[in-house]
């Protein structure tokens, strides 16, 4: 038989990391994409460093932090899917 074990600070580990990523951590990453967007306008900002950062900077960090956001996401949901798993299998609540 494996070992179940998941403590009060388990638990609160993982509603901390929960609430980081459901209420700080996302919004942030969409305040920066919302920023990207305006600095990605040659009307906003131009020159041959915002034409790089336009071309090629932007881009692969908007790519970067779009993956981040769906790997915190599915982080969240096997989170509270564990954490149901154990706490049940444990006769916690």
């Amino acid at each position: 038989m494996s070992r179940v074990l998941s403590t009060e600070q388990a638990k609160s580990a993982i509603g901390q990391v929960q609430s980081i990523i459901n209420g700080g951590f996302t919004d942030q990453i969409s305040a920066l994409d919302t920023q990207g967007k305006i600095l990605s306008d040659p009307n906003t900002w131009d020159g041959p460093l915002a034409a790089q950062f336009r071309g090629s900077t932007w881009p692969e960090t908007k790519a970067a932090l779009d993956k981040a956001r769906q790997e915190l996401e599915e982080l969240r949901t096997q989170l509270q899917k564990i954490s149901q798993d154990i706490f049940s299998a444990g006769g916690g609540a």
